[in-house]
């Protein structure tokens, strides 16, 4: 079959959440043999390379288009009344090459990366236009409930952010609704997801969950021996992003005073690329490492003894606990974070809502032998029974009608 896949950023190098989704599904389908190109638009030189190289490795075709400069396309938005997320990742020419595609009428398949290329979807006509009971199949892969993410956004900030945010919100909200109308298939990342997005729809049989997988090959365990007197915390993730900088923040703030007087040489280890200022600063703090941008991530699951994920604000799956999971590490994180994990909690995971349950986890953890193993070795388990990426994505290929490859 010939698909074409429409990527809001090139997903390659799989370096963040939705980039490493969009990437395994991408090699998934090209793996069953499938021919895919791949159009997707692009703010910096350097990232036409990162295409290039997408190509090379997977055998396909990614075609990228630039963006005009971001304050027009904000503007853009505004002045139309769209959504600032569907103008921040609109380019014309992008429409225009996905338009002769579609009217080439070569293709079997589309597949939409997040509700921010819906509007390609939405403008071309033949594609609004089109007999339902045509072989072209449309499929969405929504990832979060975005409209959600905005509102709570909304609900945890002041003017002028507070109305930005919750005009975001009701935006996005509309281009999901259009887009369920729209499209032969709808997946969200878990179905919490599902759930919340069902409430809005008098029947939800266009809607799946398809879950997030992880590469065992990339991580795995390798730390050996006992966690000692200077226990190494971390947290993982784009450090400017408002949910991660959020979790960080709090758990600094009420936790790690606390932490240091009881194990005074702990580490705390935050490391993901573009920290914000307010994440900088707390690496002026005794005991806290800010890195910034590194080129492997796996070694410093490796080699910390508690993973933290003290989430307040979240939409979906988090990648970083299954990540932490499969390199054997414990992870404390919230109900909110352990969303879409189908983890045991006490088990596989420990849950903590508050801060004295969060000191609490990490005390078991740090001074029980027994616990800190068996959750090391549960948690590993479980990403190797449940999460492999061949085993989820095979609900993607039933979607768009391909023989499962497996």
């Amino acid at each position: 079959m010939k698909i074409v896949i429409l990527s809001h950023r090139i997903p390659f190098p799989a370096n963040k959440g939705e980039k490493i989704r969009t990437f395994h599904q991408i090699q998934y389908l090209a793996d069953c043999g499938h021919e895919i190109t791949v159009l997707a638009p692009y703010e910096l030189a350097e990232e036409i390379s990162y295409g290039k190289a997408l190509e090379e490795r997977l055998k396909i075709k990614a075609i990228m288009f630039p963006l005009r400069p971001k304050w027009l396309r904000l503007a853009r938005g505004v002045v139309t009344n769209n959504a600032l997320t569907l103008s921040y990742f609109y380019s014309a020419g992008m429409q225009k090459a996905f338009d002769r595609l579609m009217s080439s009428g070569e293709y079997d398949a589309v597949l939409c990366t997040g509700s921010a290329m819906a509007p390609y979807v939405f403008r071309n006509p033949e594609l609004t236009g089109r007999d339902t009971s045509a072989p072209l199949r449309l499929i969405m892969d929504f990832m979060d409930l975005d409209s959600d993410k905005w509102r709570q956004y909304q609900a945890t900030s002041g003017l002028p952010m507070t109305w930005v945010y919750g005009r975001e919100a009701r935006l996005i909200n509309r281009v999901e609704l259009r887009s369920y109308e729209l499209f032969d298939e709808c997946f969200f990342i878990s179905a919490n997801e599902v759930d919340l997005f069902s409430r809005q729809l008098s029947e939800n049989r266009k809607l799946r969950v398809l879950g997030n997988g992880i590469d065992t090959s990339a991580f795995y365990p390798a730390r050996q021996g006992s966690v000692g007197n200077k226990p190494v915390f971390l947290f993982t993730g784009v450090m400017n992003y408002k949910p991660n900088e959020d979790a960080v923040l709090w758990f600094v703030g009420a936790l790690w005073e606390r932490i240091r007087t009881d194990w005074p040489e702990a580490e705390f280890i935050i490391a993901g690329m573009d920290p914000s200022s307010a994440i900088r600063q707390l690496g002026r703090r005794p005991g806290i490492t800010v890195t910034g941008f590194v080129e492997d991530i796996v070694p410093f699951y490796q080699k910390a003894d508690i993973f933290v994920a003290p989430f307040r604000l979240a939409r979906g799956v988090q990648n970083k606990i299954l990540q932490a999971l499969a390199c054997g590490l414990p992870v404390i994180t919230t109900r909110l974070g352990l969303e879409g994990i189908n983890a045991t909690p006490g088990e596989d995971i420990l849950i903590a809502d508050t801060e004295q349950e969060f000191f609490e986890a990490a005390k078991k953890i740090l001074e029980t032998e027994t616990v800190y193993n068996s959750l090391s070795l549960n948690g590993a388990e479980l990403i190797q029974r449940e999460y492999s990426w061949d085993s989820v994505l095979q609900d993607l290929a039933r979607a768009i009608e391909v023989k499962d490859c497996a």
